[in-house]
């Protein structure tokens, strides 16, 4: 959500007309959707961390047009799913993963969360204000009478103010803002279907590495990055002089994702607090081995040119005779056969964390 044009702000204040706030909203203590798979609740490539609190806006909204991936590809065009205030503070002064300007903060914001404070960069009480925000909006959009989808209208009422849609009686044209509300408007509808379930993976089962597998498989499809990541999430990366190349270029400072053990550490987190590189990881769970026809979702599985020194990657048991890990540059995170993920006479063993 931003203001768009500064010299605006006197007609916006003249034509806005107030977003009516939706009473009676229920919010959920839990979701046990949101636990099911990567597709947990038809939802999938969003960040484990959002998950339950985009299941529970969505079933706090009544309105039908409401779904999950709606949100999901909301918070995508607004933030990228971004949290620091380095990265989600626009030009604007719009704040945190939803991008609310503090003005329009004061209205919707409470603490979802429970701690203590209501806070535009706690993703809790975000997404459940930006579902709050949008449900009104979608109830105002279908008694409007205007001809457009009311998710359209509903998501330019969120970008542009709810005036400037009474103002066209629709979606503003590309001539508004530079056409800033039109391509939001028209990139969150294109995008839903990245957003949409069933994921690429289902995992059953209760524990640490089943719960560690489903967080991981939240990352599908995020960049490798080598040295990028961190236990909150993807960060760019660098290159030592070998890693990080592709085409001749330093990739890894410019991609924001993974390599194969900061996924594995960030897969864990809170949980196991695993250390950083693959070989430490190896030996901080290798007191736990565990045999190949043994291997159960979420074992930790390892490569090396020769012996626990020359471990060189690390990757999670995904099930079915596949794994789950981050391949190299130029490559995202991904489900893959075990015996082709490296190469077989480089497979050194697994652990269990």
């Amino acid at each position: 959500m931003k203001v768009l044009i500064g010299a605006a702000l006197a007609v916006i204040a003249a034509i806005v007309v107030p977003v009516i706030a939706l009473a009676g909203i229920v919010l959920l203590e839990g979701d046990a959707k949101a636990i099911e798979s990567d597709g947990g609740g038809g939802l999938r490539n969003v960040p484990a961390e959002f998950r339950p609190w985009i299941l529970k806006a969505d079933a706090a909204c009544p309105e039908p047009e409401m779904t999950p991936a709606l949100l999901a590809s909301q918070l995508w065009s607004e933030s990228k799913f971004k949290t620091t205030k380095e990265e989600a503070t626009s030009y604007a002064n719009a704040q945190g993963p939803a991008q609310f300007i503090p003005d329009t903060w004061a209205t919707w914001g409470r603490d979802d969360d429970g701690n203590g404070q209501t806070s535009p960069w706690d993703i809790g009480d975000a997404l459940m204000a930006q579902g709050r925000m949008m449900c009104s909006l979608l109830k105002q959009a279908k008694a409007s009478g205007y001809g457009d989808d009311p998710r359209a209208l509903a998501l330019a009422g969120y970008n542009a103010g709810w005036g400037w849609v009474d103002y066209y009686k629709g979606v503003p044209p590309p001539t508004f803002a530079n056409g800033e509300t039109y391509g939001y408007v028209h990139d969150i509808l294109n995008d839903l279907p990245r957003f949409q379930g069933p994921g690429q993976l289902e995992v059953s089962g209760t524990g640490s590495g089943a719960d560690a597998l489903r967080k991981a498989a939240t990352r599908i499809g995020t960049p490798y990055a080598w040295g990028g990541g961190t236990p909150s999430g993807p960060s760019t990366g660098y290159c030592d002089g070998t890693n990080g190349y592709l085409n001749g270029a330093c990739s890894a400072s410019t991609t924001e994702g993974f390599d194969c053990s900061s996924l594995v550490q960030y897969a864990y987190w809170d949980n196991i607090k695993l250390p950083r590189v693959a070989s430490e990881q190896y030996g901080a769970t290798s007191d736990r081995p565990v045999a190949r026809d043994n291997l159960q979702p979420g074992d930790l599985l390892f490569w090396s040119h020769g012996g626990s020194g020359s471990i060189y990657h690390i990757a999670m048991y995904a099930g079915d005779g596949k794994v789950l890990h981050a391949p190299r540059t130029g490559k995202n995170v991904e489900i893959v056969p075990l015996a082709t993920a490296m190469p077989e006479r480089d497979y050194y063993g697994a652990t269990r964390p």
